[in-house]
């Protein structure tokens, strides 16, 4: 068992709050620090499924990605999730671009799902890569590339571009990335593997011969929530961390 406090401390620790982007609201966001936690569930979003189950199994606390206060609140309403933490005593922690960045962070998470080797940034915020590339261990054809990011994120459907090349230097950048493309093509990476692209960007990927690879924002993001859980479990073996069952983002394909 240990206090809201400390599981903070030490998700500052291995990704600090204060290197979240300006935009961001990372942090403990919902809650008492004093509050002993004996049960935590892990999660990419905050939802009102993911209050259910932590109520359910008795947890005091929802560790999630996405914050679940990221825009000024103007009304608070009961069927509000934050309102609904509130009136269950269930602390939230979010650790978002802060933790997109860190060393064995999402970013990194995603790498290792798609086994890049030599890691390098590409893109920086300060002094952390915001967008990174790494090498497969043989090309592949592009069609193949994007079977194959489909197949390692467990995706229903993704969209691509096939770029003229075959794909060997991977740059990507996990959630809405979509802007990195160039910073990626100035690297002269073969291909771009985000979770959001704009029209601009997809045309630009084409004139360019770039690989393109949208595997949408929930799957290239979700890949690091068993990490950290396992990460949060070593180092707190008196507490069970648990991911929450059946989560998504309710995207279909036809």
């Amino acid at each position: 068992m240990a206090a809201i406090d400390e599981i903070y401390r030490y998700l500052n620790e291995i990704a600090p709050f204060s290197t979240a982007m300006d935009f961001d609201n990372a942090g403990f966001l919902v809650g008492d620090g004093k509050t002993d936690v004996t049960k935590a569930l892990v999660t990419l979003d905050i939802t009102a499924q993911s209050v259910r189950q932590a109520r359910e199994k008795g947890a005091q606390l929802i560790v999630s990605h996405h914050p679940v206060i990221f825009h000024p609140l103007k009304r608070l309403l009961s069927n509000s999730v934050p309102y609904l933490l509130a009136k269950e005593g269930i602390g939230a922690i979010c650790a978002h671009t802060n933790l997109d960045m860190a060393p064995g962070g999402v970013n990194d998470c995603l790498a290792a799902a798609l086994r890049l080797s030599g890691r390098i940034g590409v893109a920086f915020y300060g002094e952390l890569p915001c967008c990174v590339m790494g090498t497969l261990a043989q090309p592949m054809e592009p069609k193949s590339f994007a079977a194959f990011v489909k197949e390692r994120l467990s995706c229903e459907g993704i969209r691509y571009v096939a770029g003229n090349r075959p794909v060997r230097k991977v740059a990507l950048c996990s959630g809405a990335g979509g802007e990195f493309l160039f910073d990626a093509m100035e690297k002269g990476a073969d291909a771009f593997v985000t979770g959001e692209v704009k029209h601009h960007e997809i045309l630009a990927a084409k004139e360019a011969g770039l690989t393109l690879v949208d595997g949408g924002h929930f799957k290239t993001e979700d890949i690091a929530m068993e990490p950290l859980r396992e990460r949060l479990s070593r180092a707190f073996p008196g507490i069970e961390f648990f991911l929450e069952e059946n989560a998504g983002d309710g995207i279909r394909y036809l």
